[in-house]
């Protein structure tokens, strides 16, 4: 008997499970807090040049007369110019002259516009102009802490156990958030923010996986949905709290705190039953799965669950190699999705005994598999597993790029910024209802492709709409996103099921590589909004197109028996091409 099957006898998703459920998909509201707070720590507001008989104090609005004959006018734009100013005197006989200079400079210091933003980090570190970069690049390096976070974490989760990381990342994430909160300068504050966005894997991806592996196989699809549903409403929280806190550092710190309120988690959350049985610490897991049945009141003793586990240790799904996957906005990483998903593998049937198929892949490669462990080469070895390993990390690195792009892009889609993000959060919830919904009846691929299309179409069509406009361009932006998130969701499930066994979790790992890729450059894509407003959504909505497109030629697998080996790989979704009979053959048939 299985691990899961064990479970399943305890009770699939009983009083117990609730319970630890509901604990531990609450702390993804704080991690949405720190993934998404650099829409409102760092927002870009109007700005001008400080002139040279102003104080740092002056007000942004100058007088009609004062704009013409202090600041050159961007034509590219049609606005005054934020960057430079003329090179003037200023005095009172300049303004009286009212010839203009024919020499600008570029500015050395900016006046803000508060009306809409108190303070952001962006106002008291001058990231403009020249130093736009750096607003993205803020960006970028979180998203680098949230991938070494995820590989660091996650090996230290299999080493040392779920819940010791659990409880080190929260420490870690509250010290991280509360250092980028007194940050003195932009270079702190941004390693503080690295620290935080590697502490998101150790939060989430922990928290996640330990939730998991106490639901039963079948309810793992809609545990691990609405699991990212507490995501999207800490997504929706974050607006309404930058809203009321318009002081960055205050809005860092109050962003920070619910994570103490966690720390409490210590006496109720236990240590994963699962991983305890892979470390043959069989006594602490059968000490936890004995509450579970008391809980779920089912009758069952200590022996008896020894027993069970005993009939078929081979079986029992180590769950280990969590690494490389995220949280954020995705529906399941990569061990839950292996545990959470039925493969088709037959009980107690090793994967390595099933026979190789032909076409160039055979004995050889067979013992090659069970001598050798698997490496991402092994995914670029065979024509057929090359195209479609590449088609899926592209397609992994299109939908990270175009959900986190679309997420820290609201500011830029014209109307109120804090409605805007709200209802980019809240389009969410339909986009993993959508996912439920299509998954199982119109497949893997058909549900892939279509959310895939659509928002690439839908963000393409802004390119259409009339100027002053906005809100024809936020309602064709959220559409793009709510498809996006499904889209999202649907390809971790795919993913786990198109790689065989033996290398699934190398190729998850390597496509949620290429998915940190996507959300690193993410922030320079929504840079560009600064030469052509709409340019980032272009982009989200053109690789967004060609991803669904490409993703077409990937084989469906809903129903279907799954690849195990390198071979059954290979020859997943190849097509046979029927033998061509010769006239002799015929005339020999007949």
């Amino acid at each position: 008997m299985t691990y899961d099957d064990l479970v399943n006898q305890l009770g699939e998703f009983g009083r117990y499970q609730k319970r630890i459920y509901i604990l531990l998909c609450l702390p993804a509201i704080s991690c949405a807090f720190h993934k998404l707070a650099w829409v409102f720590l760092g927002p870009k507001a109007d700005h001008r040049c400080q002139l040279p008989f102003e104080s740092p104090n002056a007000t942004y609005r100058l007088a009609p007369d004062i704009w013409n004959m202090s600041i050159p006018w961007d034509y590219k734009f049609g606005n005054f110019s934020s960057c430079e100013r003329f090179d003037a005197t200023f005095s009172d006989e300049y303004f009286q002259n009212g010839q203009l200079p024919t020499e600008k400079v570029a500015c050395s210091n900016w006046i803000y516009d508060h009306s809409k933003y108190q303070s952001s980090a962006v106002m008291e570190w001058n990231l403009v102009c020249n130093s736009a970069w750096l607003r993205a690049t803020a960006d970028s390096l979180f998203m680098i802490g949230v991938l070494l976070g995820s590989i660091i974490f996650g090996a230290l989760s299999d080493r040392y156990g779920r819940r010791p990381i659990f409880f080190t990342s929260l420490v870690l994430q509250v010290v991280g958030g509360t250092l980028a909160a007194i940050a003195p300068e932009f270079i702190s504050f941004v390693i503080a923010r690295m620290l935080v966005g590697a502490t998101t894997s150790g939060v989430f991806l922990v928290a996640y996986v330990i939730a998991l592996e106490m639901v039963g196989s079948k309810k793992r699809l809609i545990a691990g949905t609405v699991c990212q549903m507490f995501f999207s409403f800490g997504y929706m929280l974050t607006a309404l709290v930058a809203y009321l806190i318009t002081d960055w550092r205050h809005l860092q710190i109050a962003l920070t705190l619910p994570g103490l309120a966690f720390m409490c988690y210590w006496w109720f959350i236990p240590e994963s039953a699962r991983w305890l049985l892979t470390k043959n610490r069989n006594e602490e897991a059968i000490e936890i799965l004995l509450k579970v049945a008391k809980e779920n009141k089912v009758s069952i003793t200590a022996e008896r669950i020894q027993e069970l586990l005993d009939q078929d240790d081979d079986a029992i799904e180590t769950g280990k190699e969590m690494t490389t996957m995220e949280s954020g906005t995705p529906l399941m990483n990569k061990e839950t999705v292996q545990n959470g998903v039925e493969h088709n593998v037959e009980e107690g049937k090793d994967p390595q005994e099933t026979k190789i198929l032909a076409n160039g892949v055979g004995d050889a490669e067979k013992k090659s598999e069970e001598t050798s462990s698997p490496s991402v080469l092994d995914l670029f070895r065979y024509p057929n597993l090359r195209k479609k390993s590449l088609n899926i990390f592209f397609s992994w690195f299109v939908n990270s790029a175009t959900y986190y792009g679309l997420s820290w892009n609201t500011s830029n889609l014209g109307g109120n910024d804090y409605l805007n993000f709200l209802v980019s959060g809240v389009v969410e919830i339909p986009g993993y209802i959508m996912l439920l919904l299509l998954l199982n009846r119109w497949g893997r691929k058909g549900t892939l492709c279509l959310a895939l299309i659509v928002a690439g179409v839908a963000l393409l069509l802004t390119l259409l709409v009339p100027a002053n406009t906005d809100w024809l361009v936020i309602t064709l932006a959220m559409i793009g996103k709510m498809t996006i998130t499904a889209s999202y969701g649907t390809l971790y499930i795919f993913t786990a099921e198109q790689f065989p066994t033996v290398i699934r979790n190398v190729g998850l790992g390597a496509a949620s590589t290429s998915a940190r890729v996507g959300g690193v450059l993410a922030p320079y894509f929504n840079l560009l909004a600064d030469y052509w407003r709409p340019l980032p959504l272009l982009i989200f909505g053109s690789l967004a197109l060609i991803s669904g497109c490409l993703a077409l030629l990937l084989p469906e697998t809903l129903n279907k028996k799954l690849p195990e080996t390198i071979a059954d790989g290979e020859q997943f979704g190849k097509k046979v091409k029927s033998p061509k009979h010769s006239p002799s053959a015929e005339a020999n048939d007949s």
